[in-house]
This record gives C-alpha cells, sequence and structure tokens, in this order.
C-alpha cells in the first residue's frame, strides 16, 4: 500500500515521514491535520495521498515503520550484558541521540502511541502494539549490578535518579536539534560532553 513512499529519493520520504511523525507527536491522532503535514513536507495534499492513502492508515503506516527502526537501531544494539547503570545508560543515550538525529519526532510518536486515547484508533492499535513498552526503565535497567552503589543510598531511588538524569540530557540535546538555529551535529563532542557528565555522576552514586 505504501509502495509509492517507500520508493521515493530519500531526501523526500523522509521529509514526508518527518513532517507526519511530527504532527501526529504534537497533535494526537485525532487532532492532526494531513493539511499541515502537506505543508510542512513540501508537497501538495493531492500528491500526498496519492503516497499515503488515507489518515488512518498512514498512522498504521507510520508505527509499523517507527518500530522496525527502533527494533534495528535501537533496541537490537543495545548490549543487555552489560550490568554497570552508567555503561548501560551511555549506550542508550547515544543510541538515542544518534537516532533522533535522522528521525527528530520518533520517540514523541511512540509516545503518543502508547498513551493514546483516541476512539478511532485505539483498539486496532491495542492489537498490535505488544512490542511498545511504557515502562522502559524496567526492560533495560531492571537487571543491573547494584554492588558498586554507596551503602547508604536506596538503590532503587538511586536508580531512578539516574535515569531521569541522564533522559533529562538526552532531552535537552534533541531540544537543540529542534530549535530553529539548532547547532552543528556533533557527535564526537555529545559523546566528550555526555561521559563527562557521566563521571560525575559515578563520584556522586559510586562507593
Amino acid at each position: 500500500m505504501f509502495s509509492k513512499l517507500l520508493n521515493l529519493e530519500p531526501e523526500r520520504r523522509n521529509a514526508i515521514l518527518n513532517a507526519a511523525l511530527k504532527e501526529f507527536a504534537i497533535k494526537g491522532f485525532d487532532d492532526a491535520s494531513t493539511n499541515v503535514i502537506a505543508k510542512e513536507a513540501g508537497i501538495s495534499k493531492p500528491l500526498m495521498f496519492h503516497y499515503v492513502n488515507n489518515k488512518k492508515d498512514f498512522f498504521f503506516f507510520l508505527y509499523d515503520y517507527c518500530m522496525e527502526i527502533l527494533e534495528k537501531e535501537y533496541f537490537n544494539k543495545i548490549d543487555v550484558g552489560e550490568k554497570d547503570i552508567f555503561n548501560r545508560l551511555r549506550q542508550t543515550c547515544l543510541l538515542k541521540i544518534q537516532l533522533i538525529e535522522k528521525h527528530p519526532w520518533i520517540f514523541d510518536f511512540i509516545r503518543v502511541v502508547v498513551f493514546t486515547d483516541s476512539d478511532v484508533i485505539k483498539k486496532k492499535l491495542n492489537e498490535r502494539s505488544k512490542k511498545v513498552e511504557a515502562n522502559l526503565f524496567e526492560r533495560f535497567y531492571g537487571d543491573i549490578d547494584t554492588s558498586r552503589f554507596r551503602d547508604d543510598l536506596d538503590v532503587e531511588k538511586a536508580k531512578k535518579l539516574i535515569f531521569w538524569a541522564v533522559s533529562g540530557y538526552a532531552g535537552e540535546i534533541l531540544e537543540q536539534f529542534r530549535g530553529k538555529d539548532s547547532p552543528i551535529y556533533n557527535f564526537e563532542k555529545i559523546r566528550s560532553e555526555f561521559d563527562g557528565y557521566l563521571n560525575e555522576l559515578r563520584k556522586a552514586y559510586y562507593k
């Protein structure tokens, strides 16, 4: 059904996909506008529907598309054998930053998928969204080695505080790329800066 879209040259295809992810992520399914998507992608509305059929089908296509990307470029690349929380978080955060550089709205779109209350799509979405987990913390950080934490800490609370701190850093980087005057993407600089923050967190939480 969406072969015409997928066969477009990458720049135009990504313009349409990212415009749609942004619109659905910001407004949800019910309030998202196909007019806005077409305008943001730089194409006419009739041409967009030549590629995507209708709004509902497009939303479910985006869901499948995002899950495939996340599985290949995020979930499957995380080394769950790494039990140090800071090393695990370093992996997940840097993978996330690399992914949002290419698809800035993908994680926000998935959040809409998880928490949507739209009657139009909710039933069908629930049947297809078993892979989507609202609580990624437990999936990726529930099995880490706690032996290096300071003895005076509540370890579970410490784990969540570390997770929130690192998630906040990733969110800050994302907002920079979304800004009108976004900086030139420099992954090595981001990685170096991130390592500095992780070292400070290690000093605070480890023995």
